[in-house]
């Protein structure tokens, strides 16, 4: 067996060592913490982008997501009939609910949603933290710019694609040339 209090005793000298070394408590209200780069804060809304495609309200799994829209008809100049657009009415999310997943901002097919990094959004009333789209409009100025390119990396598949037409277009204007240089030497 081992000498009685031997666990005591290992228990005192890992408190004492503790005591003598300085802590790493950040006195947070003084000191803001260092974030990372892409951390998940607050959903942030760029309405011009909205479609009102249902898409982030659909696939929530809190349903924290409130969407009303009405359709507004357009009328373009030299087109056969008018066509319909949806128009956004209300935007908003109930932080209350959310479970920040990122679900929402991850189906968003036009790129309204975005994350920012402010995390300082806290109530005193759970009312308060439904947040309309003038209030997620003003996330979005926090939002940081998304990282650049990595040179060494597969290009994006449009760019491929575009670059493919482009190729094919130089390709035919070029055989089209040389066919009508050879029937002007005829």
């Amino acid at each position: 067996m081992g000498v009685p209090g031997a666990g005591l005793v290992k228990g005192l000298a890992v408190t004492l060592r503790t005591l003598s070394r300085r802590a790493h408590t950040h006195q947070y209200p003084d000191v803001k913490p260092d974030l990372p780069p892409r951390s998940r804060g607050v959903i942030a809304l760029l309405e011009e982008n909205c479609t009102v495609c249902m898409l982030c309200a659909r696939e929530c799994p809190d349903w924290c997501i409130y969407i009303d829209s009405h359709k507004e008809t357009v009328e373009t100049p030299g087109a056969a009939r008018s066509r319909q657009r949806n128009m956004l009415d209300r935007f908003a999310i109930d932080f209350s609910l959310c479970m920040w997943c990122g679900i929402c901002i991850e189906v968003c097919p036009f790129d309204a949603l975005y994350w920012s990094p402010e995390f300082e959004f806290s109530e005193y009333d759970i009312k308060d933290l439904l947040h309309e789209s003038d209030r997620l409009r003003e996330w979005m100025w926090t939002v940081p710019p998304p990282p650049a390119h990595d040179p060494l990396g597969e290009p994006a598949k449009e760019v491929v694609a575009a670059d493919r037409a482009l190729a094919a277009q130089r390709a035919a204007d070029a055989a089209r040339d040389e066919a009508t240089e050879l029937r002007e030497e005829q």
